[in-house]
């Protein structure tokens, strides 16, 4: 089993990762292979809805989102970081959400987030992290994907790395995410040997709007 991490922050080595770091470890004290990807501190373009992926099978930037989507086709379950930048999930990983979400549902074959277990990690100086958590939750509700929570919301604070290795507390809920994103992976793993599958598209699916 494998879970690919993302790293949603412009620093690397920063706060965002140290909490990433947390889950990664704990994920391996349970036997559960992990790899953070970083998404890099160049600004990433949100999705300009051209319908290219629809012809191409991709994004039709070909960046580090069609790298992760191939990634994440071979990952179980998925953990997406960001700082907070004014009260909201930073800009480039949202961005690389909308485009990444957006191209696998257009793209076709293979869907490589439904019924994959997925949490969401945020990481402020001092406010804004539920407002955030929400904006990384809702890609996950729009993919069928079951999103893991821990013992609090998915939360640490500070302005440094070594800020972060203070937060006690907050540590303690990254451990807790991990350990319950094992064990829904494992249940996930005993429910397919005994034969439960995930359940198929409904096919009277019809997309909507407001005037009709």
């Amino acid at each position: 089993m494998k879970v690919l991490l993302v790293n949603g922050s412009p620093h690397k080595n920063g706060c965002t990762n140290r909490a990433l770091e947390e889950v990664a470890r704990t994920l391996a004290e349970q036997g559960v292979e992990a790899e953070i990807f970083w998404i890099g501190a160049k600004p990433i373009g949100g999705c300009v809805a051209c319908g290219g992926c629809n012809k191409l099978g991709r994004c039709v930037f070909d960046d580090q989102v069609n790298e992760f989507r191939q990634l994440a086709a071979h990952a179980d379950g998925f953990v997406f970081g960001a700082p907070v930048h004014y009260a909201h999930a930073a800009g480039n990983l949202l961005g690389f959400m909308d485009r990444l979400f957006y191209a696998n549902g257009r793209a076709g074959r293979p869907n490589v987030f439904a019924h994959k277990p997925a949490a969401a990690v945020l990481s402020a100086r001092r406010a804004g992290t539920t407002a955030s958590f929400d904006d990384i939750n809702k890609f996950f509700t729009i993919s069928q994907m079951p999103v893991v929570s821990s013992r609090y919301w998915n939360n640490v604070h500070g302005t440094t790395a070594e800020e972060v290795e203070q937060d006690k507390e907050g540590l303690v809920t990254m451990r807790m995410l991990a350990r319950n994103m094992a064990w829904m992976l494992r249940c996930i793993e005993a429910g397919r040997a005994a034969g439960i599958e995930p359940p198929a598209m409904d096919p009277d699916m019809e997309f909507t709007n407001f005037i009709r």
